[in-house]
């Protein structure tokens, strides 16, 4: 019987060390960097199958987004579609249009009033109500891959509202949470 291929090892091998001085030169922490790796691995596994054949796809053309057939589109979800699902419904127009990469501006879960134009997150895993919910975003995605269409959430992982878990742990004198 054939040895099953590791694609998540060979692609972190592959990487390990872009990875390793493009993390440490921000952090400087190794013990973080390995706890990153765990994450990145338990992340990988949870993946789903047809998100991981998509990984390959795109491995195997690894400068597929240098291609001069790439056309990409910013929104604001709200304004172009409403929410999410309003985006979707448009998704044969920006095709015949086109695009085959959606880059969809702040759209996560932040405090009303205090937001810094979506930057200020309240919950990563949490899209704004009145955007849609993440099983929305899902059959977003689903659908522009179906496609053929990429999608990127503009979103800055240390860019947080005081309402986040980090920042409420970091207030009550968690020192882990201090030193993120």
């Amino acid at each position: 019987m054939a040895k099953r291929r590791n694609i998540f090892q060979e692609r972190l091998d592959k990487h390990i060390e872009e990875l390793r001085e493009l993390y440490l030169g921000l952090y400087d922490d190794e013990h973080a960097f390995e706890y990153f790796l765990g994450q990145l691995k338990k992340s990988y596994t949870a993946r789903k199958q047809s998100l991981r054949k998509l990984d390959e796809k795109r491995e195997a053309d690894p400068g597929f987004y240098n291609s001069n057939k790439m056309l990409g589109m910013m929104l604001y979800t709200e304004n172009f579609g409403g929410d999410l699902n309003g985006v979707r419904e448009k998704l044969p127009y920006l095709k015949e249009c086109g695009v085959n990469y959606l880059h969809l501006m702040p759209l996560l879960d932040s405090p009303e009033g205090k937001s810094d134009g979506g930057y200020a997150v309240s919950d990563f895993r949490k899209v704004r109500p009145d955007l849609g919910t993440m099983d929305d975003l899902e059959e977003l995605t689903g659908a522009c891959h179906r496609r053929g269409m990429m999608v990127c959430l503009d979103f800055v992982m240390n860019h947080t509202s005081e309402e986040h878990e980090w920042a409420k742990a970091a207030r009550s004198g968690d020192i882990g949470a201090q030193q993120r």
